[in-house]
């Protein structure tokens, strides 16, 4: 795994909205050392999509549920 949690993709996620906010209004935002302006909207909207699909495989990974909906269980059969 990558290494991102829950938490890390929602703030990721959180600042791509900002920023797409910001570029709306016609301002610039930073992100790290990238300033983003209204140029950048693909990119953005790119951005916030990568992210909510991120937000939502690890929250359905958490609650243990997949992509699909279904409950995922594991099973160790034995011989009795």
């Amino acid at each position: 795994m990558s290494g991102v949690t829950l938490d890390i993709a929602q703030r990721n996620l959180d600042a791509w909205i900002a920023a797409s906010e910001a570029a709306a209004s016609g301002n610039s935002y930073r992100i790290g050392t990238r300033q983003l302006t209204r140029e950048n909207a693909t990119e953005i909207r790119n951005m916030i999509a990568y992210w909510e699909r991120r937000v939502e495989e690890l929250a359905a990974a958490a609650s243990g549920i997949n992509r699909r909906g279904a409950r995922v269980m594991r099973v160790i059969p034995r011989d009795l």
